[in-house]
């Protein structure tokens, strides 16, 4: 793991264990977040359209096994999900500010179910400039959420309501590769939602996105 994200998010997570250092924690939180975004807004700055869907390495045991524009999509789909189905019980960014349609995305669900070739076809299919505007949006939003958190707030367990509506959604497929998720999801609080798609996830898909770049050519 990248030394300064692997530093900031042990402080993180350090910090958001007592309650007198519960807003630092969430201050680093927001550190980290900042500092992935900025490393993938270079990124992308690199690439042209076509890069976005390569699959350099599709038989890798490892999130490098996708695609780059897969990458952004599921993290974003997963954040926008735990966000705002289960913590905040309110719409999600892709349908709120309607970026299925912006995006053009045949799918609205993480991607999990997608395996080789529908991932590539599934990354052909999305129109990049809105995408990366649906996932800075996600970021915002979640952002916010964070700003307003409290500790009590972040040992708060999910309801079998809250599962419920995750299901009823639809934005988790019901394939064996994905429908594990929702449990997953719902087995952790508030401050476990944070400790991993919000950090932790993160960090380790956009060191595959890295290195998937590397690969094709794409100097870091």
């Amino acid at each position: 793991m990248n030394k300064e994200w692997s530093e900031l998010n042990k402080k993180m997570q350090m910090l958001l264990r007592k309650k007198d250092t519960f807003k630092d924690g969430i201050s680093v939180c927001l550190e980290l977040r900042n500092t992935l975004s900025d490393a993938v807004e270079r990124l992308c700055g690199k690439l042209n359209n076509e890069q976005y869907s390569l699959m350099p390495y599709p038989d890798a045991n490892g999130y490098h096994c996708k695609t780059i524009a897969y990458s952004i999509w599921h993290t974003a789909r997963i954040e926008d999900i735990t966000a705002h189905m289960l913590i905040c019980g309110d719409e999600q960014v892709l349908f709120r500010d309607d970026y299925l349609k912006a995006t053009c995305s045949p799918i609205i669900t993480t991607g999990n179910e997608l395996v080789r070739d529908e991932i590539t076809a599934f990354s052909q299919s999305l129109n990049i400039s809105e995408l990366l505007r649906y996932a800075a949006n996600v970021k915002a939003s979640t952002d916010e959420l964070l700003s307003r958190l409290s500790i009590e707030d972040s040992k708060r367990r999910f309801s079998s309501d809250d599962k419920e509506r995750v299901i009823a959604s639809k934005s988790v497929s019901e394939d064996k590769n994905a429908v594990w998720l929702i449990d997953y999801w719902c087995g952790k609080d508030i401050a476990g939602i944070i400790k991993m798609p919000f950090t932790r996830h993160l960090i380790m898909h956009i060191e595959a996105m890295m290195r998937i770049a590397g690969k094709i050519g794409i100097e870091i």
